[in-house]
């Protein structure tokens, strides 16, 4: 874990009891997959929080970034990355970069992560994050994640991280079968459910795994 934003450094047993805390939040909300749980253990999601917010970054709660955009709490991270069962051989497209914080918990358990961001300055942060961390299995992209990405396609893994009123149709196009997708999907902010889409010989299926929150899926490129 990291130090403060403000004041002394934490001391070893302060920075081991908040490790603790974090890992039990997240097996106390149903984040129970060993892989996973090693990943968010590994990865300090006090990188990925900056500015005034940087102190609440162990806390289970969405925070603010640029952009107008959020970093989620990471029990629902740990969920959807849990329903995504990722394999050590997985490609891995992720559409919503955002801090980078779900891409850098991908990239311990995939092989291959591409993340596709709509804001250049959340894609050009995020890669230099990756940079710094030594993360060299992480592709950062600047582009209109709804379209996916079909020169890289097909995928073993796609997650969105912002809502869809439906699961767009380019990214069903680019999974592969037996692949699954994460997504949420609804019309408003306020209703939305966290969907599993598993890829089948004959078609898809769905799952609808809880509710949550997300910003909305949005077309076209930024203006950072």
């Amino acid at each position: 874990m990291t130090e403060r934003s403000e004041g002394p450094p934490l001391t070893s047993e302060e920075l081991a009891e908040r490790k603790m805390r974090f890992l039990f939040a997240l097996r106390s909300r149903g984040v129970t997959d060993t892989r996973v749980l090693t990943a968010m253990e590994k990865v300090d999601r006090g990188l990925f929080v900056r500015g005034i917010f940087a102190d609440r970054a162990y806390e289970d709660m969405p925070l603010p970034i640029a952009c107008g955009q959020t970093i989620s709490q990471p029990s629902v991270v740990g969920l959807m990355t849990q329903a995504l069962q990722v394999n050590p051989r997985d490609t891995v497209l992720e559409v919503g970069t955002g801090s980078g914080y779900q891409a850098a918990i991908l990239s311990q358990l995939a092989r291959r992560v591409y993340t596709v961001d709509r804001y250049r300055r959340l894609a050009r942060e995020a890669a230099e994050l990756f940079r710094q961390l030594d993360i060299a299995n992480i592709t950062t992209i600047t582009a209109d994640g709804s379209h996916g990405l079909p020169d890289q396609a097909p995928f073993d893994r796609i997650i969105v991280t912002a809502a869809a009123e439906d699961p767009p149709g380019p990214l069903l196009e680019q999974l592969k079968p037996g692949g699954i997708m994460v997504v949420p999907v609804g019309q408003s902010d306020a209703v939305q459910s966290l969907i599993k889409v598993t890829r089948t010989a004959t078609g898809f299926d769905y799952e609808e795994l809880r509710p949550v929150r997300f910003v909305p899926l949005v077309e076209g490129l930024g203006s950072e």
